[in-house]
């Protein structure tokens, strides 16, 4: 099945559980991919004691998860994009829908 997921929150417990499920997902067998898009373009520097985010994220990409951030949010935030989220459209996102079996959002 192809998954996939939208983020648009840097709230740490939100961004955790969305990486988990896509690590579960991944490990199930399943493809995913994760868009970034408004707060959820943060999640690199998302800093939480209780909730290791950047585990997740590397644990996802070694499990061949990709990632894709929105530019224009990227953008606003004065940020550039990253191994970790490479810069994307809404072009992109929209491929995501349309190519998914299943979409799911958080935040």
């Amino acid at each position: 099945m192809k998954i996939g997921i939208i983020i648009a929150t840097n709230e740490p417990e939100v961004v955790w559980n969305a990486f988990r499920f896509g690590l579960i997902s991944l490990t199930s067998n399943h493809t995913v991919k994760v868009f970034l898009i408004n707060k959820g373009v943060e999640v690199e520097d998302i800093n939480d004691k209780k909730y290791n985010i950047k585990e997740q994220i590397t644990s996802f990409i070694e499990n061949k998860g990709q990632i894709l951030a929105c530019g224009t949010c990227l953008k606003s935030r004065e940020k550039e994009g990253s191994s970790v989220c490479p810069i994307s459209t809404m072009k992109d996102l929209l491929k995501l829908v349309e190519d998914s079996d299943k979409l799911l959002t958080f935040g």
